[in-house]
């Protein structure tokens, strides 16, 4: 069942149709304002998820980093939450064009706690969150002139800790949140997952091996308590060609 009922998506001159994983996923994503990328799949290959689980992609854009999720952990319940009515539209598309189940919600992820009871979010009602917020500070970045893009990458001074909050609500106890953020950022990562948190695994990313790190994937579990970690992924995952092994290996 859809959650809500998208506008149309916009017509095909104004929407690329792109591949991702070897050309496994398809997705049609607006021309101009933001574009999914390396970030989206970056986040769906550290996140972990079981068949049969009920994961929420917040901020799903067109569905990028949900749907990839997807493609390597059959039988998930996914749902993908969009404030962008538009975007919401492509999402939904691009999960029918490539056969995979999934709810589409246009809701903030700054929206109360009755608003996504009544979007079918209600408190304790999911075993996965991923997310990639707006993560580029207004103080430090000059904002695009394109609506779409700006709301997309750039971060208030309290975003970060709206979007951990609403995660943090709508998981199950021992849920597991993950998330992207710029590297640089980590003192603002950890200080927003302290309340609730815990068994925090945090992998720097890298271009490459003499490249500071640009990125971290975040994972945290829900009243978790074990010691923080670095994350145990298969490889040496420096780079994004190494992350997608893991896909191949599905």
């Amino acid at each position: 069942m859809r959650v809500s009922r998208m506008n149309c998506a916009p017509m095909s001159e104004d929407v690329s149709e792109d591949a991702f994983l070897g050309g496994r996923l398809l997705l049609r994503q607006l021309k101009s304002g933001h574009r999914a990328g390396h970030d989206a799949m970056l986040l769906a290959a550290a996140t972990r998820a079981r068949h049969r689980d009920r994961v929420a992609d917040l901020g799903a854009g067109v569905g990028a980093a949900g749907l990839a999720l997807a493609k390597r952990v059959a039988g998930i319940g996914l749902v993908m939450v969009e404030i962008d009515a538009q975007l919401a539209a492509l999402a939904e598309a691009n999960a029918a064009a490539n056969a995979i189940s999934a709810d589409v919600i246009v809701l903030d992820v700054e929206s109360s706690a009755e608003a996504f009871a009544a979007a079918g979010l209600p408190p304790d009602s999911v075993d996965v969150v991923l997310m990639n917020p707006p993560f580029n500070d207004s103080r430090r970045h000059r904002a695009s002139p394109d609506r779409a893009r700006e709301v997309a990458h750039i971060a208030s001074a309290t975003t970060l800790q709206s979007w951990i909050h609403a995660a943090r609500r709508i998981l199950k106890s021992g849920g597991e949140l993950t998330l992207i953020w710029r590297a640089d950022g980590i003192a603002e990562v950890l200080a927003a997952l302290d309340r609730g948190f815990g068994s925090l695994e945090i992998l720097p990313v890298h271009a490459d091996v003499t490249a500071v790190a640009g990125r971290i994937l975040v994972r945290a579990v829900k009243g978790g308590r074990a010691r923080r970690a670095s994350m145990p992924l298969s490889c040496s995952m420096t780079s994004l060609a190494c992350l997608i092994k893991r896909y191949r290996r599905a």
